[in-house]
This record gives structure tokens, sequence and C-alpha cells, in this order.
């Protein structure tokens, strides 16, 4: 007959199935019980789900990219229709903030959508109080701002989007391009070129060599691109991350310039006419170094 256990012995064994249990959940990977609410941070310091959010980012299998040039900015992206039923022009990822501002979205489109709702409504009312259009900055800061609300509230989830606004700023008369990013984590920033997507990587390592600093200097060159430069730069960036030529019918791009104010999406034809004069080209822009 087997004796009861007493009370240290009962301890012991309670304290090794804690011990066994916990080697256990961190079999299981160290964000075991730190992903299940967005509040909660683990003890590395990571929040779980905004990280989530950046990978639902690349879910959709898109890459977008964003070029700033000397007069001009410019947004592409690829254009996938998933279902042969869809109406092709009802399929988009780029959106009119205002009339001369846009951007294009990368991730979930119901999230998407939904943000650009909200940013209409935002630079409507900014326009109504003080009588002038938004700055691109002011908007981009507000999108953060909105994104950064949804990581610190538990009823509330990140947006899995990231968004790439571009816009010209008219200072007197100073017209000043902008390009920014804005992420899930509620992060902005201006940029000289960036992307977003599932090539993100890549495209950046690629705009990253066209931007080089010069020779002792850790700054990047400051874009000097004509409005042909800047679009065929965007384009050589998407056709070498995706390591196949496009056709016009595989891209979507919205452009803004000095002469033309207005967030204008261009046509099939006029992109066909810069993938030709891509082709043509053997520089640095080309990506053919």
């Amino acid at each position: 007959t087997s004796r009861p256990l007493c009370s240290s012995q009962r301890r012991s064994g309670i304290a090794a199935r804690r011990t066994q249990g916990s080697q256990e959940r961190m079999a299981r990977g160290s964000s075991a019980g730190y992903d299940r609410h967005i509040t909660i941070f683990s003890p590395e310091g990571r929040l779980y789900q905004v990280e989530y959010a950046f990978k639902a980012i690349k879910t959709s299998g898109l890459t977008s990219v964003g070029v700033r040039g000397a007069d001009s900015c410019v947004v592409l992206t690829q254009r996938k229709v998933p279902d042969k039923l869809y109406d092709p022009e009802s399929v988009t990822n780029m959106y009119a903030i205002t009339p001369n501002i846009g951007l294009v979205m990368t991730g979930i489109v119901p999230d998407a959508r939904a943000s650009v709702k909200k940013l209409r409504e935002e630079a409507a009312k900014f326009k109504f109080n003080n009588g002038y259009d938004i700055p691109v900055s002011y908007l981009a800061k507000r999108a953060a701002d909105t994104a950064q609300v949804y990581t610190q509230h538990a009823n509330m989830r990140p947006l899995g989007i990231a968004m790439i606004i571009i816009g010209i700023d008219v200072e007197g008369e100073k017209k000043v391009p902008q390009l920014f990013r804005c992420d899930p984590a509620g992060y902005y920033v201006g940029y000289k070129a960036t992307s977003a997507g599932a090539k993100e990587q890549e495209a950046n390592n690629f705009l990253e060599k066209r931007f080089k600093p010069p020779a002792g200097s850790n700054v990047a060159v400051d874009p000097k691109l004509s409005h042909d430069d800047t679009v065929q730069l965007a384009l050589a960036c998407l056709q070498n991350v995706l390591g196949a030529d496009l056709k016009a019918n595989d891209i979507e791009a919205c452009v803004v310039r000095h002469d033309n104010l207005a967030f204008t999406r261009l046509s099939a034809d006029e992109l066909e006419t810069q993938l030709t004069a891509l082709a043509e080209r053997d520089d640095d822009i080309a990506g053919r170094d």
C-alpha cells in the first residue's frame, strides 16, 4: 500500500508541473500568451498583434512603390483582379483624398476603404475650419495618429494596411512635392522613395542604390528627377523586384506634378509609353548597373 504524500512532496509535484508547463509554453514560441491582447507587452518589449498587422500587409501579394522627384511624385502598384467576374474598373488600390492629394493602400482592402473615408472627412473638416487645403504632412500625421490609437485599446485591432501618400504643398510661389508613408504602428515619415507590400525589402534595396549618398556623407542625395525619370524609376523598381517585364494592364499609377497639381491616374497608353522609354534606357534608373 502506498502512503499519502506529505505537504512538502505535494508542493514539489506542483512546482514540477508548473516548470514543465512553462517549458512547454516556451517551446511553442516566445509569443505564447502575449499575442492574445493588443495591450500586453511581451517580456522582450514587443507587441505581437502590431507585428502581425505588418505581416497582414504582405498577405495581399501586392507591392507598391512611391518616388518623389524634383517637380512631381508618383505612386505605383500592381493591379490584380482576383475573379474573372469582377468589373476591373472597380478594383483599385489608388484613392484620392482631396483633388490634389492621393494615396496607394497596400494590405487588407476593407481596412483601406474605412481609412480612406476617415481621411476624406479629416481633409474636408480641415478646409472648412481653416479655409485652405490640408497640407500633406498634416494629413499623414492625422492618419498616423489614428493608427497609433488602434494599438492601445483592447476593443480595437491594428489596421492591416500601409499607405503611401503623395501631393504637392503650395507655399506662396513655391511648390513642394511631398511623399509620406504611414504604417500600422502609427509611425509616419517623409521619404525620397519608399515601398510597401510583399516585396518591400527588395524594392527598398533597389531604391537605396538609386539614392546613394555622395562620398563622405551618410545622407542620401535629394531627388532631382524629372517627371519622366520619376515614373520610370518607379516602374524599373517594380519590374526589378517582380523579375518580369511589366504590362500596362498589370499596374496602376497616379501622379501629381507642378504643372498639374491634381492627383491624376495614368492611362494605359501613358504607361505603355513610359514602359517603352524605360526599355530603351541603359542607365542607373533602368537598374542595369
